[in-house]
């Protein structure tokens, strides 16, 4: 199976930044697609930035100029740096990957995970 650990999430006050990690870890083949969700209480899961599988960059248009996605590929990590952080970007953020993956010696599955969330929260 496949483990997403999200890090990095805090208080801060608006206008700072912060940088959350996700780390991926377990019998890995291949990540295809990797990104970043956010719930604010009372909303729906909303995408923030994701890796698609063919490797381009999506942004939500709330964040465009703010927040920048990144990944080490050699750790299986993708990172999330949020600049010029607002009150309305307070939230759960969830890490989400399209893995595939060994199940025992011979299989190979390809499965949607997901992260337990990290807590950001933007007030003064």
């Amino acid at each position: 199976q496949v483990q997403l650990v999200e890090s990095g999430g805090d208080l801060v006050q608006p206008g700072g930044s912060l940088r959350l990690s996700c780390a991926a870890s377990g019998s890995i083949f291949s990540i295809n697609a990797m990104g970043w969700y956010r719930q604010a209480p009372g909303k729906q899961r909303e995408l923030v930035a994701a890796f698609t599988s063919g490797g381009n960059t999506n942004y939500a248009d709330s964040v465009k100029g703010r927040f920048t996605i990144s990944r080490d590929n050699a750790k299986n990590t993708l990172y999330l740096q949020m600049n010029s952080l607002k009150p309305e970007d307070t939230a759960v953020y969830y890490c989400n990957a399209d893995v595939t993956y060994h199940r025992g010696t011979f299989n190979v599955m390809r499965n949607d995970f997901w992260g337990q969330g990290t807590q950001v929260t933007v007030s003064s």
